[in-house]
């Protein structure tokens, strides 16, 4: 049985995407395992919000930045208010889509695109 399924998103910047994430997404960072300590990278860590988990990692071969996560939420238009109240840059703004749901769009630095689905 499935129970659980977890994006997992590469970065080439742990501390950019630390940022970007919990600070300006709201995202909790729940662990962050690196091979030295003493260096930011390469780092995977684990994010969540609500009840939404992403995985993020700057290792090689932990897939390729580009990719997309789409996150059903409760109210799109609350959260874009939220985004650009931290100076968050929106890619598509709140739409109502022609398929029957509301989304609106932000992608990280490495090009990363989070979805954000009213149905």
């Amino acid at each position: 049985m499935l129970k659980l399924a977890i994006p997992l998103l590469h970065v080439s910047s742990s501390t950019e995407a630390d940022d970007f994430y919990c600070n300006r997404l709201g995202f909790q960072r729940e662990f962050a395992h690196r091979v030295d300590n003493a260096k930011p990278d390469p780092c995977y860590m684990g994010v969540s919000r609500d009840a939404v988990w992403l995985h993020i990692s700057s290792f090689s071969g932990d897939g390729v930045s580009g990719g997309v996560a789409n996150l059903i939420v409760d109210n799109v238009d609350v959260l874009h208010a939220e985004f650009v109240a931290k100076g968050v840059r929106i890619g598509l703004a709140p739409i109502d889509q022609t398929w029957g749901s509301r989304e609106m769009y932000v992608k990280d630095a490495d090009g990363n695109c989070i979805r954000f689905i009213q149905q």
